[in-house]
């Protein structure tokens, strides 16, 4: 479905990482470290890894203390599979692979 209310979308994404039972603190220090190699790369519009907040009320729905929300966004489709192609995110991959439990990756424009 076009989106119809613009006319040029940036690309966005949602991505939930679970880490496995009580490694959500290394997870989020494995990501951190990568954090500015993504900001520097070409398209990188916004790159914020995310936990819950404090005291949001009775309203929010917690992830939970071993899952973090990364909000992405990138000018086009191209930049954000430079990104996934990276040897940074490569060597986060090897670097989390014993940390992680889930993962979901949501695209949207």
């Amino acid at each position: 479905m076009t989106n119809p209310f613009f006319k040029k979308l940036m690309i966005h994404v949602v991505a939930i990482l679970t880490a496995k039972p009580g490694k959500g603190a290394e997870l989020l220090a494995a990501l951190g470290k990568v954090v500015p190699q993504v900001h520097a790369e070409t398209g990188c519009i916004e790159y914020q890894p995310v936990t819950d907040a404090e005291n949001a009320g009775a309203s929010q729905s917690k992830i939970g203390p071993d899952s973090l929300v990364v909000i992405e966004k990138w000018a086009t489709m191209d930049d954000l599979k430079a990104h996934s192609a990276s040897a940074h995110m490569a060597e986060f991959g090897k670097a989390a692979a014993d940390l992680i439990a889930g993962r979901t990756i949501h695209v949207l424009s």
